[in-house]
């Protein structure tokens, strides 16, 4: 193989359609849009969603819920992660340093999933019922 024979691979390279230069190349006077109607005038166009001035399906549909702005702000931990963290007191600082919520979490609630075998003392941090029972089964204490 030498450099000057070096070619791109067959069918990678073809020649762009060039519409409205004459009827020899097969895309001359209408150029491939047909005969009059919208599509076919330069500007002509519809905005997405438009359904021809029929009532279009995102204003048909009914409005259903919203979303919260303020879920970013709130985090979760299990059982199991409290188990691997081994710390005998837990607050949000904790949880923010040892990488188990994210930086911007206010609020963080212990959810019952896993196990419990140490005592853990949490302070500022919520719990479900289940978590709840876990961690004073286990003889922590929320605080």
């Amino acid at each position: 193989m030498e450099l000057n024979s070096i070619q791109p691979a067959a069918g990678a390279k073809h020649a762009k359609r060039r519409v409205g230069r004459g009827i020899g190349s097969g895309l001359g006077k209408t150029a491939g849009r047909g005969h009059k109607g919208q599509k076919s005038r330069s500007g002509g166009y519809h905005k997405v969603g438009f359904e021809g001035g029929q009532m279009p399906m995102q204003r048909r549909l009914p409005k259903r819920g919203f979303k919260s702005h303020l879920l970013k702000f709130n985090a979760e931990v299990t059982l199991t992660a409290l188990e691997q963290l081994g710390a005998s007191e837990v607050d949000l600082l904790a949880l923010k340093q040892a990488g188990l919520v994210s930086e911007i979490a206010k609020v963080v609630k212990v959810i019952k999933s896993g196990t419990l075998s140490k005592a853990v003392k949490l302070t500022g941090i919520g719990a479900t019922a289940g978590a709840k029972a876990a961690i004073e089964a286990a003889g922590g204490s929320l605080a």
